[in-house]
């Protein structure tokens, strides 16, 4: 599963998701492309699902890029435990995505195979998705 190798600060704080996507939200590498439509914390195991969803829809013909990075620690209480001592310790790792987000891309397959890897990856992930592709192609 995706995490960073080193960060500056092991906790940080939740932040805001309102907004719309600038950066990574037009198609860079492959033919078609699997982008956000709502906010959303993504996990790693998330991603690393859709991953794997898409790569065996594909049988491992096409190129896959993933283009979301989980480098957001998410911090967790024990059960059972009382209010205050502080902030919990960190439990997994989550990438931050915001609508027109671009998640994934890929390419070298045809476009109901593409249609059927999209549709796949969508139900393992936490947010409403789309595929869009990239023009000029058919």
């Amino acid at each position: 599963m995706l995490a960073p190798k080193k960060i500056k600060y092991r906790k940080r704080q939740k932040g805001r998701r309102t907004g719309l996507a600038y950066s990574g939200s037009t198609i860079s590498f492959g033919d078609f492309a699997i982008i956000s439509q709502d906010a959303g914390w993504i996990t790693s195991r998330q991603i690393e699902s859709a991953r794997v969803a898409i790569t065996r829809r594909m049988r491992r013909a096409g190129k896959l890029w993933i283009r979301i990075f989980p480098d957001k620690p998410v911090t967790k209480k024990p059960a059972e435990t009382r209010m205050g001592k502080g902030k919990g310790s960190p439990e997994y790792w989550v990438a931050v995505v915001k609508p027109g987000r671009i998640m994934f891309e890929f390419e070298g397959v045809t476009m109901d195979v593409a249609k059927e890897a999209a549709r796949l990856a969508s139900h393992k992930l936490p947010v409403k998705t789309k595929m869009i592709i990239r023009e000029g192609v058919e």
